[in-house]
């Protein structure tokens, strides 16, 4: 049985790649690593945190999910709108995962800025999801 964490990261991949309006701005280039060169814009799957959230008789987890987009498009707009994409396909997604299953995923938060090169804008976004083994 694989992590909470990485059945997220394939479903999550799988979702977005799948979203009309996300695809329709950055062309399906969603990433774990980004080729070398990259083409703007685009998303990464960033960094993970998982918390057990165990109760009786349920073995559960609390996965926080950081995505990431990047746009060199002149000012803030570009990277607003997929932010908002991104967002807007996982918040409250019905996503299932090969062994584990998710009870909820939610939008936390989004942070915009320019990134230290003066050229690059960045947008962080992040997700908290509720996911639960199956018992035994």
């Amino acid at each position: 049985m694989a992590s909470a964490e990485l059945e997220l990261q394939g479903a999550i991949n799988v979702r977005l790649r799948s979203d009309v309006p996300l695809t329709a701005l950055i062309n399906k280039r969603i990433y774990d690593q980004p080729p070398t060169p990259v083409s703007y814009p685009y998303v990464t799957i960033g960094e993970a945190q998982t918390l057990r959230a165990d109760a009786l008789c349920i073995s559960g987890s609390q996965v926080f999910l950081t995505l990431h987009a990047w746009s060199q498009a002149v000012g803030f707009p570009e990277v607003k709108q997929i932010a908002d994409a991104v967002a807007e396909a996982l918040h409250l997604a019905p996503i299932t995962l090969a062994t584990n299953r998710l009870i909820s995923i939610l939008h936390q938060r989004t942070r915009i800025f320019r990134d230290a090169d003066g050229l690059t804008s960045h947008a962080v976004i992040e997700f908290v999801a509720q996911t639960e083994k199956p018992l035994a």
